[in-house]
């Protein structure tokens, strides 16, 4: 991890441009072919090494790369009430086993994150068994806003993965019915202040702090930024997915499917 190295400058890059997290890099330099590998390290000599580090700007960079938000959550608040609109048998426990167990691609959970004030919001979408993110721009935090974003870039993926979302109760879903018939889609919902049933989606929203900060005004993000930033994610390795990163993963779900099953 010499400064200058070929293997410092890997773990430089990684970690600053594509904010990978110091576990995620070395485990990818352990699966790289030893060919084209720059060396080995391991995440702990990376969080040393970074920390070693004289004060100044370097420093600062690969501190700052480190930061996911805040160290711990708080529980999630949601919008239900008494009187939800959602229907018995939507509940989340009437959803199939097979979403459940992550078996199949297809199925999605969802959430906003808000901007300052609450006044602004970004669709979050992650895919339960790849855990692909997709990010969707929203031109407010109503419910009409909703169904438009999320429709919209949902309409962009294959037929085949658009099987179901699990959604918490946030009254910006409450298009719900028109949402599932736009993209014959079937939408599911999380009880009440129960963010760990969606727990890819809750993860994701931290991650996205570090690129959306809270107090920012998200009417700002272009669909293109969004875009940039959903890329950033889905080439990160991830240890449940075997050290594979979610770009990956998706291309092998996407390869089982002729192209009249995509269509």
């Amino acid at each position: 991890m010499a400064e200058g190295s070929a293997l410092y400058q890997y773990v430089h890059d990684r970690l600053v441009f594509l904010r990978w997290s110091p576990q995620q890099i070395a485990a990818r330099l352990r699966h790289m072919p030893e060919s084209l590998r720059p060396g080995l390290v391991s995440h702990e000599t990376i969080y040393a090494t970074i920390y070693a580090q004289p004060r100044g700007g370097l420093k600062q960079a690969l501190v700052e790369a480190l930061r996911q938000g805040k160290p711990a959550r708080g529980r999630r608040r949601t919008m239900a009430t008494a009187k939800s609109f959602v229907p018995d048998e939507l509940r989340i426990q009437h959803r199939p086993e097979d979403i459940e167990h992550r078996l199949f691609p297809g199925h999605w959970e969802g959430d906003l994150i808000k901007g300052a004030f609450n006044r602004s919001a970004v669709g979050v979408l992650v895919e339960r068994k790849t855990r692909f993110v997709v990010l969707c721009r929203m031109d407010g935090c109503t419910a009409a806003d909703a169904l438009e974003g999320f429709t919209r870039q949902m309409k962009k993926l294959p037929a085949f993965l658009r099987e179901s979302l699990t959604y918490d109760r946030g009254s910006e879903l409450a298009c719900f019915q028109e949402l599932s018939r736009r993209l014959k889609m079937d939408i599911w919902f999380c009880d009440p202040h129960a963010p760990w049933q969606r727990g890819s989606n809750e993860n994701t929203n931290g991650l996205l702090r570090q690129f959306l900060p809270k107090g920012t005004d998200l009417s700002l993000a272009s669909q293109t930024l969004l875009n940039d930033i959903a890329r950033l994610l889905n080439g990160r390795p991830r240890k449940t997915l075997g050290w594979k990163t979610p770009e990956e993963a998706m291309a092998e779900e996407m390869a089982k499917f002729s192209p009249e099953c995509c269509a």
